[in-house]
């Protein structure tokens, strides 16, 4: 048997951090000694306590080191908790340099640095048509009120949400397009005399611009007034607080939404459990024919006002249908644990918006759970798509 402080010292960890680890029901003691309250450490569990040093060291929550610590030998549970925390930690890494692209772009807007990209008509015209739907008509959430155009390498990204849904749509941008004034003083294409530096698109090219939603939807008129001409490009410039588009001859313009759009990333990131495929005009049809269940909102702009919930069932085997959500199937499948079935409740008429925006064809539908979030995209394509916030069942 080991002393408190002789495990400390051959493990790595400190007699306090032991003492903690005790107190939480993590990691405890084989014996102590009724008399004085010594702890004793039995042989195997040097191992353990020195795997325990090793997850402190990377962050590991409490409850997932209990996890790990318990998990049965060749259940592969204690590797999927860590693949989980893996992944958590490069999403957190990710946000940190978005947060710092972003603090960049607030010093390069001081600095008045211009950035310019080309678009095609036809795809941005598409994402913007695909994100309308969900902006928030809330007074009381300006951000909300428009459409953030979040530029990241070679995709120009078009995000709306309200709270209860969230839109993606995205539209390749020309690699290396920039025209216009150079650095200094000059004259640029269609845009003016102005004094700054400008960045055209390329690798590594980002900005973050909130767009109202009156300027959004000039610039989608323009793309589709344009593109019904023939295929073409639409130039998209954002100058300090200026966004202009242009393209056949034509602009639209206005002044950028100096507020905080939320970070959009976090809301998409999910571990769907569940994936089910079934064609826009079937789903459709399934929703606006298929039984729903009264709600009433008890907060938000529709407090008070009853609405319709469509029950949404996907089966392990990726079978979609609409239910009347009374009975919900929870056996486990033999081949994964996971339910033979998840049902989750949305708003059967936020659900007919993201249907009417999304593209024909098949749709990829995945979700986690019945309290997760809805995912909506085209099967077999990254692009467009949407998230629809769920409704708890009672």
């Amino acid at each position: 048997m080991r002393s408190i402080g002789q495990l400390a010292r051959e493990s790595g960890l400190t007699v306090s951090a032991l003492r903690f680890y005790d107190g939480a029901g993590v990691f405890g003691p084989a014996w102590v000694d009724p008399q004085s309250g010594y702890r004793w450490y039995a042989p195997e569990q040097l191992a353990d306590a020195r795997l325990l040093c090793r997850l402190r060291r990377v962050g590991l929550p409490l409850a997932e080191i209990r996890l790990v610590l318990s998990a049965p030998p060749g259940s592969g549970a204690a590797h999927r908790v860590l693949q989980a925390h893996l992944r958590r930690l490069e999403d957190g890494l990710a946000d940190a340099r978005r947060e710092l692209s972003l603090v960049h772009e607030l010093i390069d807007q001081r600095e008045h640095t211009m950035t310019r990209i080309t678009v095609g008509r036809a795809a941005l015209s598409a994402a913007l048509s695909a994100v309308r739907f969900a902006v928030s008509a809330d007074p009381e959430l300006p951000m909300l009120g428009g459409i953030l155009f979040d530029l990241d390498g070679e995709v120009l990204r078009l995000v709306a949400t309200d709270r209860y849904r969230l839109a993606v749509g995205q539209a390749p941008v020309r690699a290396g397009a920039s025209a216009g004034a150079d650095a200094g003083t000059g004259t640029g294409t269609g845009t003016g005399t102005g004094t700054g530096t400008e960045a055209g698109a390329g690798a590594g090219a980002e900005f973050s611009v909130l767009v109202p939603v009156a300027l959004a939807d000039r610039i989608r008129a323009l793309a589709e007034d344009s593109a019904a001409e023939g295929n073409g490009e639409l130039t998209l410039t954002v100058d300090g607080s200026r966004v202009v588009a242009e393209a056949a001859g034509h602009r639209a313009e206005g002044e950028r939404l100096d507020l905080d759009f939320p970070d959009y990333r976090r809301l998409t990131r999910l571990e769907p459990s569940h994936r089910g495929e079934i064609s826009t005009e079937a789903l459709r049809s399934a929703v606006a024919d298929g039984p729903t269940r009264p709600y009433t909102p008890q907060a938000g702009e529709d407090a008070g006002t009853a609405v319709s919930l469509t029950v949404l069932a996907v089966g392990a085997d990726g079978q979609v249908q609409v239910v009347d959500g009374e009975e919900s199937v929870v056996d486990a499948s033999p081949a994964s644990g996971e339910p033979a079935e998840v049902q989750v409740a949305v708003n059967q008429e936020f659900l007919l918006d993201a249907l009417a925006a999304s593209a024909q064809g098949q749709l990829l539908l995945e979700l986690g759970g019945a309290i997760s979030p809805l995912a909506i995209r085209s099967a077999g394509e990254a692009g467009n798509f949407s998230v629809l916030m769920p409704v708890r069942l009672s």
